[in-house]
């Protein structure tokens, strides 16, 4: 048995990207229970040399829209990365979900081969498709969320496990 491009990426982001908003939910209801700024969670890094939570939910949507953009070959779309609040971060989460839900099995199968140039700044790296699922796109999707669950985490809001792995 095969698993598709497919199966292999969007079910995975359309799931996590879900548990990132009920967690989301979560740290409203925290903020609001607690009389805390939210801003207070929204600009929190675990380490100063680190991103704040706003730019770990900001990359993780980007990680899953960029790669369904690409392996599908249609456009990314672009978000302006000015979310300041839980309810903006809220509604990216909801436009990455609208996009990568958009995106047919027909249009991402059969990329495991296609040319991916992704470029940062001057530099490009080349992968082909596969590779930058499993060893790339995938990967940073992932460590962006669970540093954004972290930082929450951390500031004590009361989520756990199944919160961040959500319901089979």
């Amino acid at each position: 048995m095969t698993i598709s491009m497919y199966q292999a990426c969007v079910p995975c982001f359309v799931r996590t990207l879900s548990n990132l908003s009920a967690i989301l939910d979560k740290a409203q209801a925290h903020v609001d229970a607690k009389k805390i700024d939210p801003a207070v969670l929204t600009n929190y890094r675990l380490f100063p040399d680190m991103l704040p939570m706003t730019k770990q939910v900001q990359i993780a949507c980007d990680a899953a829209k960029g790669l369904v953009a690409r392996l599908s070959g249609l456009e990314n779309p672009v978000h302006e990365d000015n979310e300041k609040t839980l309810a903006e971060l809220q509604a990216r989460i909801a436009k990455t979900l609208a996009f990568v839900q958009s995106v047919t099995p027909a249009q991402i199968d059969g990329s495991e081969e296609k040319d991916i140039v992704v470029k940062r700044g001057d530099t490009e790296t080349h992968y082909r498709g596969m590779q930058y699922l499993l060893g790339n796109a995938l990967p940073n999707f992932y460590f962006h969320v669970t540093t954004a669950y972290n930082i929450l985490r951390h500031n004590g809001v009361e989520i756990g496990k199944r919160d961040y792995l959500g319901n089979p």
